[in-house]
């Protein structure tokens, strides 16, 4: 491994069916005063907030509720959410949902007592919190992005028409997180396979980046492969708790800075994907999925022995009497082919994106230098109307 790194998690987390149990446990470490964010009121339906408020009923908490986080939080949310946060001096916030749930907390958690813009501190400088934060906790009900074990944030700027990702340092992980993968059963098949795709993106950002001989590329294809086996198992059967554990732990391991160790690290995919979003509200794990066949095309040419290996490792591709980059599109065939299995967006026609939208999503794409081939802004053009 060639990179030089620093890693620290401080995220406890409580694993399995009995994972709530511990949820009262971790609220007596804190103070009384608990902001409670949820989302759209699914957890209302299939019970887990009623457990949730029994709890923090008997741990004597008094609740502050801030719920109708959106797929893709806004930074009106965000100030709505500082308000209720920093006017009720609250001692710990707990996310009680999905990915955009536990992001949109950590925004909170991190701009309530923050004087200044925090959209220009933290979005668009990208600098680390130096005042008051608050602890952040963590139930979790949906899997895809890895936020229950990482400091990231992503907010949108409707005014601006741009999703921008802040990361807030380990200081501000979440202190712990409950994961019960029956949680997860009740998600719809849509937000479960956009989930399923984020997760593998996630770890395609991280695999596709420097050529030395790296532990956590290893890492990194067993957790692609484990994905691959039971997303097909969990489309079948959603309630299978094997592959739903399977694939719960998988996506935190994803993005929980560990399989990102010594890397450089490609996030173009999810920089041009969070510019669709910001224009068009789309699914999150689906814009992913609408530009990877034609940005890692493009990027192919420039890591033919990378992708080669994404091909034998993670697909098993027979090399016999081929090329190396016959090898290499054969992996992103075999990529594509599950995508499809699991139903995922193919294009972006499939998320409302048409042809006269394509250059003001590029003009709100943030382009980064750590891939095999630095996009230019007609690069991005290019991406984008291949993927329609």
């Amino acid at each position: 491994m060639l990179g030089n790194f620093t890693y620290h998690n401080p995220t406890k987390l409580y694993f399995g069916k009995d994972a709530m149990n511990f949820l009262a446990l971790e609220l007596l470490r804190y103070g009384p005063r608990v902001m409670l964010i949820y989302g759209g009121g699914s957890i209302k339906k299939n019970g887990i907030y009623d457990k949730v408020i029994k709890t923090l009923s008997d741990c004597g908490k008094q609740v502050f509720e801030d719920p109708g986080v959106m797929p893709n939080p806004t930074l009106d949310k965000l100030r709505e959410g500082c308000r209720i946060a920093k006017g009720n001096d609250v001692d710990l916030i707990l996310a009680v949902g999905g990915g955009s749930v536990v992001d949109y907390a950590k925004g909170v958690a991190c701009s309530a007592h923050f004087d200044g813009d925090p959209w220009h501190e933290f979005w668009e400088k990208g600098a680390l919190p130096s005042g008051k934060t608050i602890p952040v906790g963590c139930v979790l009900t949906m899997v895809g992005t890895g936020s229950e074990m990482n400091g990231g944030s992503v907010i949108t700027n409707t005014e601006k028409g741009m999703k921008v990702g802040a990361n807030f340092g380990s200081d501000n992980y979440p202190r712990f997180s409950i994961l019960n993968p029956e949680f997860t059963y009740t998600v719809p098949r849509y937000q479960m396979v956009a989930g399923f795709y984020d997760i593998m993106s996630h770890i395609m950002e991280q695999y596709f980046s420097g050529k030395d001989d790296n532990t956590s590329d290893y890492m990194a294809e067993a957790l692609m492969r484990s994905l691959v086996h039971s997303s097909l198992i969990a489309i079948d059967n959603p309630t299978d708790y094997e592959a739903r554990s399977n694939i719960m732990w998988t996506a935190t391991w994803a993005l929980n800075d560990a399989i990102g160790c010594g890397k450089s690290q490609d996030w173009m995919v999810h920089m041009i994907g969070q510019a669709v979003g910001a224009h068009t509200n789309a699914t999150h794990g689906m814009t992913l999925s609408a530009v990877s066949k034609a940005y890692y095309k493009t990027i192919l040419p420039y890591a033919v022995e990378k992708f080669k290996r994404f091909a034998v490792n993670v697909w098993g591709v027979d090399c016999a009497g081929k090329d190396d980059e016959a090898i290499a599109l054969e992996g992103l065939s075999a990529l594509e082919d599950w995508m499809k299995k699991i139903g995922v967006a193919m294009n972006l026609s499939e998320l409302g994106v048409r042809e006269d939208m394509i250059e003001d999503i590029a003009d709100s794409t943030i382009i980064i230098e750590t891939s095999y081939k630095t996009l230019s802004r007609n690069d991005v053009v290019k991406v984008l109307m291949d993927s329609l």
